[in-house]
């Protein structure tokens, strides 16, 4: 006679008594546990993000519970999401067992007659399915071991946590099973209602009953101690994530992804402020310490990261990790902190790692519960520039930019230079005085003003305005650089004075919208507190409008060579533009085009970003170097991109790597001026 959970005795005390116990033990120390894990989470700085519920929930649905972002990596992803939603069906078996722990034939509401048989069912073939899923990921880590799951810059290996996860997770499948087909062997057969439950079954056919319910007693006890343990250990170990994913997917950035934090949430004047920027743990969001217990170790963002594609000392994912670690170090279950711990930026997370980040944002893009990396690494940049701690190479362009808006040091009656040639007898777009009006103001930035090769670009751009009897005009010298690239870099306080003699100089004129041909000043103008009133466009844009519009009139067609395009993260990836620049590409006759494998919101940052273009850290190789790579292997002879940053570090790559008469590197609207019919 099979004896039910509830019915029995352990060490002579009831059953229910010593299951009660248990319980109560394990959901005490799991309160505990999470209560000490809380401590950095109130002790962090603050952070809003209790707004838009409804969109949140929507985002929780698709990318929580439906894992949008994991079929990415299909074996891996469609590993993750069979484990994944085994949890939720099984978590109501579980959830069962515990209850027949304290009450013999215990079921939850709605789970009796039809329903009950139907879970029972699903239950079963669940079980089989995460059972396998397990088995296949433990031997794939074991066997194949993908490059993502060891990082080069790691200390040490969570690998065995996760063998731990995996084999935990099996004990549930299979005592689970065992619990149920010994309560089916007196009438074994395997059905196909109970496939895991009746194989059991099969197995114990033939078994005296006495041992048959010593099997349905112990796989029991087993599987719910086994659940119990599993809950508790979660919150000490790398698979925390368990627990705080889908809160973090809840409490995910609604900022378009090119807006920047401010230094501070609770405050905008930065003069109030004890200290710019992240220095030590303690000074991060709480929500950025969530996303440290949110990490999953998967590898994704370093696996798309171009500075650690590239060697360089940065990997977002050990960014994460160690600040996880340091918080387990800091604030332990148990016992009191080491009393000299190492600090955050400096020891723990080195100077070099903060300035290899172009802030392209691929990382962020690839993760499957939305972590934060450029605000954290932003942050700490602020800290080491207020601590004096910039690279050598950055102080110049910096003091370029304090003295004279911008990094060349240019002098500002040079900033609109590029409006004329030496063939032109009027300037392609006119300099627009004070108290004067346009349709369209054209914000040049530094480089697109300054550097001799992108002057072309934007000389072109202007022609190409005239041409289609565009009403422009520039703020000429009293123009100064957007400030994107500085506030990135951590100088907030250079940023928000660059940025307020833009807003001076643009409000002592009217106009209807701006336009620029740099994605960086794109991203400032559109996130960075400018906001402004009128509509911020991309060069990539108007082309496509004034194509559109027929007020482009092409002249000749496409040349034999295969063309691509390569996203500028700004433009892309952090503002959403992946299909203006297209349209015009589509629109060129007998233009053959092609695709990269890393293009649209997976593009691979040229090296360009967050003043690139004057520091060059340690690395060994050179992003523009990889891209080039990949255009070939693609079949490209011309890389088309949009930003005067990636036209620069492309034409840099195509020289290094020997590639001069074989591949070149053109802005879209140089390649739009080689079809116009200028008449």
């Amino acid at each position: 006679m099979i004896i039910a959970p509830a019915e029995s005795t352990i060490l002579g005390m009831a059953g229910p008594l010593v299951h009660g116990a248990l319980l109560i033990f394990a959901l005490l120390a799991f309160a505990f546990i999470l209560w000490r894990r809380s401590i950095p989470l109130r002790l962090a700085a603050p952070d809003p993000r209790l707004d838009q519920i409804g969109r949140r929930l929507v985002k929780m649905l698709i990318f929580g519970f439906g894992q949008a972002r994991q079929p990415r990596y299909k074996v891996a992803g469609i590993l993750h999401i069979l484990i994944f939603a085994g949890f939720l069906i099984l978590s109501i078996r579980s959830l069962t067992l515990l209850g027949q722990g304290l009450a013999s034939g215990f079921t939850l509401p709605g789970l009796r007659g039809v329903s009950g048989d139907f879970y029972s069912t699903l239950k079963d073939y669940t079980a089989l399915v995460v059972l396998l899923a397990c088995i296949v990921a433990g031997f794939r880590r074991l066997l194949f071991r993908p490059d993502r799951y060891h990082d080069r810059h790691a200390v040490r290996s969570h690998g065995r946590e996760a063998y731990l996860i995996l084999g935990l997770i099996s004990v549930l499948m299979v005592a689970d099973a065992f619990h149920e087909g010994s309560a089916m062997a007196p009438v074994a057969a395997v059905t196909f209602a109970h496939p895991m439950a009746s194989t059991a079954a099969s197995a114990l056919t033939g078994m005296e009953s006495s041992l048959l319910s010593s099997v349905h007693l112990w796989s029991f006890w087993i599987h719910n101690m086994v659940l119990l343990f599993f809950l508790c250990y979660l919150p000490v170990s790398k698979h925390f994530h368990v627990i705080t994913a889908l809160p973090n997917v809840f409490l995910l950035n609604l900022k378009t992804p090119g807006a920047i934090k401010p230094p501070r949430h609770d405050t905008d004047d930065l003069d109030q402020l004890d200290q710019l920027g992240v220095g030590q743990f303690e000074d991060f969001t709480w929500k950025h310490v969530l996303d440290f217990y949110s990490c999953t170790d998967c590898g994704r963002c370093s696996d798309h990261c171009p500075a650690y594609a590239t060697g360089t000392p940065l990997s977002p994912r050990m960014i994460s990790i160690k600040s996880r670690d340091l918080s387990y170090e800091k604030y332990p279950i148990l016992g009191t902190p080491p009393a000299n711990g190492q600090s955050l930026v400096g020891d723990l997370i080195t100077d070099g790692e903060l300035w290899a980040c172009t802030t392209c944002g691929a990382c962020e893009e690839a993760c499957p519960v939305f972590i934060e990396y450029v605000d954290k690494i932003v942050d700490m940049r602020r800290f080491l520039v207020e601590e004096g701690r910039v690279p050598a190479s950055l102080q110049k362009p910096l003091e370029d930019l304090e003295k004279r808006g911008n990094p060349y040091g240019k002098m500002a009656r040079q900033r609109d230079a590029w409006t004329r040639t030496d063939g032109d007898t009027e300037p392609v777009v006119r300099t627009l005085e004070k108290g004067g009006e346009t349709k369209s103001l054209f914000f040049t930035d530094s480089c697109a003003a300054y550097d001799p090769r992108i002057q072309q670009v934007t000389h072109t751009m202007g022609k190409l305005l005239r041409n289609a009897d565009e009403d422009c005009a520039t703020l000429g010298k009293d123009e100064v650089d957007s400030g994107h690239e500085v506030r990135r870099f951590g100088e907030e306080g250079l940023f928000e004075s660059l940025r307020d003699q833009n807003l001076e100089a643009m409000e002592e004129r009217t106009y209807d919208r701006v336009i620029t041909t740099d994605p960086h000043a794109f991203n400032a103008l559109r996130n960075d507190g400018y906001n402004l009133d009128q509509p911020v466009l991309h060069h990539s844009q108007v082309l496509a409008e004034l194509i559109e519009d027929g007020k482009l009139n092409f002249a000749s067609t496409a040349d034999d060579r295969t063309y691509t395009f390569h996203d500028p993260c700004y433009l892309g990836r952090h503002n959403g533009e992946y299909d203006a620049p297209r349209r015009v590409l589509d629109a060129l006759p007998g233009l053959k085009t092609v695709e990269m494998e890393r293009s649209r919101n997976r593009s691979f940052c040229c090296g360009g970003g967050s003043l690139y273009l004057f520091h060059e850290g340690e690395a060994e190789s050179r992003m523009g170097e990889k891209r080039l790579d990949m255009a070939e292997a693609a079949g490209a002879d011309v890389v088309v991109t949009a930003c005067p940053f990636c036209t620069i570090n492309l034409e840099d790559a195509v020289k290094t790597t020997g590639r001069e008469g074989q591949m070149e590197i053109v802005d879209l609207a140089e390649l739009v001026a080689r079809f116009v019919d200028e008449e």
